[in-house]
């Protein structure tokens, strides 16, 4: 039994609290880098790339999505994402807002779309909204992940380390975005990483770069020749959940009150 199995087998045998923190420090200790706390860059950063150098953020122009599910198409092409339409790390939702006040909610990256039978003149609006993982300031799965495989790099990114994540589900419990699901091959958690790998060489993340209606803007918020350093002036922007102090750092801009 390897050291991944026999952590995984003791949270769920063990599940106080005690425990869960005693086997935090045990597997931070055990890992093999020097300390348990997070690296400045996730791995297989280019050498030279300085982290401490920017601070990464996305903003969304709801108002310019139009609904062609390109940019989670081009997702699952760059990071391998399974094929199958449940698991996705970004994903559309169209809301429906009807006469009477309700909003009806379809995730429209999840293969064929369902025909709906529908009046068109008790419909007042129609829109789009681009979802992923929001990169939260203070996001609640680092907090809870008992080995430290969940951590925010020096530029803003919150990624999962797979070699030392353990499956144990906690951070996609403890996601209020629904941005995290178990990947079936490796059964580590797996999310949106701001394509990472991409950003360490100076490119856009996939689903940027083949949006058609330049909806999604991405950025360094550290630079003011950022185009969202500009998005976000520009603009009255508004986050999901702003309730819940995870502070994340997807910005939306013309968004519904009924987008949660």
């Amino acid at each position: 039994m390897n050291k991944r199995e026999f952590l995984k087998g003791a949270i769920f045998f063990f599940p106080a609290a005690g425990m869960l923190k005693a086997l935090a420090e045990s597997a931070a200790q055990a890992a093999t880098e020097p300390t348990g706390s997070a690296p400045k860059a996730a791995p297989g950063a280019t050498k030279g790339y300085d982290p401490a150098s920017h601070y990464y953020g996305m903003g969304v122009d709801v108002d310019k999505c139009i609904g062609c599910n390109r940019c989670a198409v081009a997702c699952k092409a760059e990071n391998n994402v399974p094929d199958e339409p449940f698991y996705f790390r970004t994903w559309v939702e169209r809301y429906t807002i009807g006469r009477d006040g309700d909003a009806t909610v379809e995730n429209i990256s999840l293969g064929t779309a369902r025909e709906v039978a529908q009046d068109a003149r008790e419909v007042i609006r129609t829109f789009f909204v681009p979802k992923l993982c929001n990169h939260c300031a203070n996001p609640p799965c680092v907090q809870v992940c008992p080995v430290k495989a969940t951590f925010t790099t020096e530029d803003g990114a919150v990624i999962v380390d797979s070699k030392r994540c353990i499956g144990c589900r906690y951070c996609i419990q403890a996601c209020p975005y629904g941005a995290r699901y178990l990947h079936p091959e490796t059964k580590t958690a797996d999310k949106c990483t701001f394509c990472y790998h991409r950003l360490v060489k100076g490119l856009q993340p996939a689903c940027v770069e083949v949006c058609p209606t330049q909806a999604r803007i991405f950025g360094d918020l550290k630079s003011r020749a950022s185009r969202l350093v500009r998005f976000r002036r520009l603009n009255k922007l508004h986050v999901l959940k702003p309730q819940l102090n995870t502070e994340p750092k997807v910005y939306y801009a013309n968004l519904d009150g009924e987008v949660r």
